[in-house]
């Protein structure tokens, strides 16, 4: 009832009185005054004045499901495109989909998470901050060993994405997240279930900090968010329409196959390359400059002895970004 009190706010020129709401949707005028302090509650600006009715002024900073999918008018991603207040993690409930036999393209989006998580184990931070937290449901017919690189095919998207929407110069850290000058802006969490040859769905979960004004104090030195480094806020839902677009884009791609243009575009806003890294891997300490990142998704470092050597996965800090 909430939705269409609110359609017929927008649709109105000028203020719309409680009777004539309650005659156009069938329920008491008292309903109708109830409904629309449950709107203000959620962030609607709605001005009520007496023996004129109600007139929405302003929207809140809220996800808009049907904008988003009538800017991906024939796309394959998004379908459906579902938006929740609160989760525990994005990435949990898709997995819960996933296990009922959702169809591949789905995207859950929403508001709040109250569990969400980062790689090995960290907690992501996802209040209702202004940040923008969403994951994708993919079924790709791939063994499990070709699933690492949709990460970096990922990032890659969204990279792209600020770049074009924003103008701001985000570039990539390798293998997951996308960062602005030496913070953090968005971090990307894949997991999979799979059996030994094949892969029975992909979760690609993100979290970009779009119009959040602070951060944790633990984090606070090391994220930043779109609007922080561009002085204003931005709207989050022609944000997602840009960042699910191309990814549609890139994903199709990766799984035809990534030109060579792709793979030189990537190393050329991966901010990682060039610099001193320390790879942690099975209890070993791996430091030398990286190289490049291959077609596949491996990062290629040289040591001080001059070796290369080939790091596809593992705990890696880079010199100079938090």
């Amino acid at each position: 009832m909430q939705t269409k009190i609110l359609s017929a706010l927008k649709e109105a020129d000028d203020y719309l009185s409680g009777e004539a709401l309650s005659e156009q949707l069938g329920i008491t005028r008292s309903a109708v005054w109830k409904h629309i302090n449950k709107l203000k509650s959620e962030g609607y600006n709605i001005d009520s004045v007496r023996n004129r009715g109600y007139k929405l002024t302003a929207l809140p900073d809220l996800l808009d499901s049907d904008r988003i999918a009538k800017a991906l008018d024939g796309y394959t991603i998004a379908r459906p495109l579902v938006i929740l207040k609160t989760v525990d993690s994005t990435n949990e409930e898709l997995k819960r989909r996933a296990q009922q036999g959702a169809a591949e393209g789905l995207v859950v989006a929403s508001e709040e998470q109250t569990a969400g998580k980062g790689r090995f184990g960290r907690q992501w931070c996802g209040g209702r901050d202004g940040g923008l937290y969403f994951s994708l449901l993919l079924r790709p017919d791939l063994p499990p060993s070709d699933i690492a690189s949709i990460t970096l095919a990922a990032g890659y998207a969204v990279c792209l994405a600020v770049r074009e929407f924003t103008g701001l110069p985000a570039q990539i850290k390798w293998p997951n997240d996308i960062i602005i000058g030496r913070k953090k802006l968005c971090g990307i969490l894949t997991e999979m279930a799979a059996q030994s040859d094949k892969v029975d769905y992909v979760i690609v979960g993100i979290g970009i900090n779009v119009n959040n004004e602070t951060f944790p104090e633990v984090i606070a030195d090391k994220a930043t968010s779109l609007a922080l480094e561009a002085g204003h806020t931005w709207d989050r839902s022609d944000f997602l329409s840009c960042v699910l677009r191309i990814l549609n884009k890139v994903l199709s791609n990766f799984f035809i196959s990534l030109s060579m243009e792709d793979v030189e575009h990537f190393n050329s806003l991966c901010a990682t390359i060039g610099r001193e890294v320390t790879v942690q891997r099975n209890g070993q300490t791996i430091t030398g400059t990286a190289v490049t990142v291959s077609a596949t998704g491996e990062l290629i470092i040289r040591t001080s002895e001059g070796r290369e050597l080939t790091v596809s996965s593992g705990e890696v800090t880079v010199q100079g970004i938090y």
